[in-house]
């Protein structure tokens, strides 16, 4: 049985979901490819831009003779035309930073497409689960604690899993549908774990603890490294391959639990599996980020206007669009005012009003189909 070929269903409620227009041509032949390149062009501009103006042609022949020396022999391949300064401000600053903002916003757009699938609500974005609020109470633990480092991704792991653990045991607990009882039991979990954060918050030194604390909960990659980069890499590249890889299932599961059972796919195990992979992922980006709004709520909704529910493309452009959309996020907050602004605040501001656009367009466009 090929469960591969099964006809995707629509996620119930969600705006561009199902019927809508889509791009016809090459935008709707090649998305993923079109999500890559515009990916790498977006990349480029933004390691263009800043203070010190680096031209895209000198940013490719600086990263492609970085690529070529890495091979024996290959330091003569390429004529060197760039300038020390321009090598440093690109491989030391702007490049670790854009790698960072992609592997941030990806994961949250990807994770966000894939809850909003098991939940069947458009609605629904990684912070449902409780697990930002758990990762970013440990955060701030560490940061009143005096730690960093290590500590910063260990307490952000530790306490994201334990929120994704509450919120499993709640829902065992309670009366009535499985997926109705993990979103009630994120709702407490997360109400529970940002008191706690209130709390640290209030008894943080003001001068000492609390603007790191107060900086770092608004969401920023200013600090991004090759180390923040590789850090983030392991719990987001294995929760995204988890996801991308069992994509199909949600095609499966769409059609509900008793189909999603005779076509051989347990349901149960499968959402389990899908929720602790979004749950490392958001942990992930928590860890090296902060926490970072509405990336999650909005970019799935964008993908789905183009591509459509089909989970086998849709989950891999929402990450893609998710890192680019990232990207577009941090070279403003950089650029437009002497001092940068935290990424929380312009994803919030962006996001809001694009997601009330989406919902309007989805609320005209059901009126007409009723008509």
């Amino acid at each position: 049985m090929r469960l591969k070929e099964n006809a995707p269903a629509s996620t119930s409620g969600t705006p561009g979901s199902a019927g809508s227009a889509r791009p016809s041509g090459l935008l709707r032949r090649h998305p993923v490819l079109i999500s890559a390149v515009l990916l790498v062009v977006v990349g480029v501009v933004s390691m263009a831009v800043g203070r010190y103006w680096v031209p895209p042609n000198e940013i490719l022949r600086i990263l492609a003779g970085e690529a070529t020396g890495l091979f024996p022999g290959g330091e003569g391949l390429l004529r060197r035309t760039w300038t020390d300064q321009e090598a440093t401000v690109i491989m030391d600053v702007r490049l670790p930073r854009v790698l960072l903002a992609f592997l941030v916003g990806g994961a949250l757009a990807l994770g966000g497409a894939c809850l909003q699938a098991l939940f069947r609500n458009p609605l629904v974005s990684p912070d449902i689960i409780g697990v930002t609020s758990g990762a970013s109470f440990g955060g701030v633990l560490v940061l009143t604690l005096g730690l960093s480092g290590g500590w910063m991704v260990g307490g952000a792991f530790g306490f994201g899993l334990a929120a994704l653990a509450f919120v499993l045991f709640l829902a065992r607990l309670g009366q009535g549908g499985r997926m109705l009882m993990i979103v009630l039991g994120g709702i407490v979990v997360a109400a529970f774990f940002n008191a706690l954060v209130s709390f640290m918050t209030y008894i943080a030194d003001p001068y000492s603890e609390l603007p790191s604390i107060v900086h770092w909960l608004l969401g920023s990659i200013a600090a991004a490294s090759y180390e923040k980069v590789l850090i983030a890499l392991v719990p987001i590249g294995v929760g995204a391959i988890v996801v991308l890889a069992l994509r199909w299932r949600l095609n499966v599961l769409s059609l509900g639990d008793d189909d999603a059972a005779a076509l051989g796919v347990n349901p149960h195990r499968s959402r389990l599996l899908l929720l602790c992979a979004v749950a490392l992922m958001t942990a992930g980006t928590v860890a090296v980020a902060g926490a970072v709004g509405w990336v999650g709520l909005v970019v799935p909704h964008l993908a789905r206007l183009w591509v459509g529910s089909d989970h086998r493309v849709l989950l891999p452009v929402s990450l893609l669009l998710g890192g680019t959309y990232l990207i577009l996020i941090d070279t403003l907050s950089r650029s437009i005012t002497s001092s940068e602004i935290p990424l929380g605040i312009l994803t919030a501001i962006i996001g809001a009003p694009v997601f009330v656009a989406l919902l309007a367009r989805s609320q005209k466009k059901a009126m007409f189909d009723g008509n």
